[in-house]
């Protein structure tokens, strides 16, 4: 394959607040500085929020593609994340990514296969495979 590119601009608005946009999107994102550093902004999109965003939504899309090749008969899928900063030899890093994954499937027969397809899935993001944090992967079948 081919190597992609993906464009992203960034635009500061005023103070601690910018708007992200893409020539290849047709919405604009309010980016700001979160509110634990100073003059940061309540209620934004922070980057911190994005990075976390980035692998949770990795993990969703890459477990629908390996679900679909899989023939995993799903019902839903859901995932909370926490993205941890920590301050580490006198930097700033996002050091661990806690996921947690719920898949609502139809049959108990289904619930194993549901958890290899979400562990193939966490080992497959390309976003995960990306960064130097800890991936933490707690996954929830539901049966419904």
């Amino acid at each position: 394959m081919e190597a992609h590119y993906y464009n992203v601009d960034i635009s500061w608005k005023n103070n601690r607040i910018g708007e992200m946009s893409s020539t290849e999107l047709s919405t604009k994102v309010e980016i700001a500085t979160p509110p634990q550093f100073p003059k940061g902004v309540e209620n934004i999109w922070s980057p911190e929020h994005l990075f976390t965003s980035a692998v949770s939504s990795c993990l969703m899309t890459t477990f629908l593609a390996i679900a679909e090749n899989s023939k995993l008969d799903f019902l839903n899928f859901e995932c909370k994340s926490k993205g941890k900063l920590e301050q580490v030899e006198g930097k700033f890093l996002m050091t661990e990514i806690i996921l947690e994954p719920i898949v609502t499937i139809k049959n108990e027969s289904e619930r194993e296969k549901a958890l290899k397809v979400l562990e193939k899935s966490e080992i497959n993001c390309l976003i995960s495979n990306s960064i130097k944090s800890e991936i933490v992967m707690i996954p929830k079948i539901i049966v419904q």
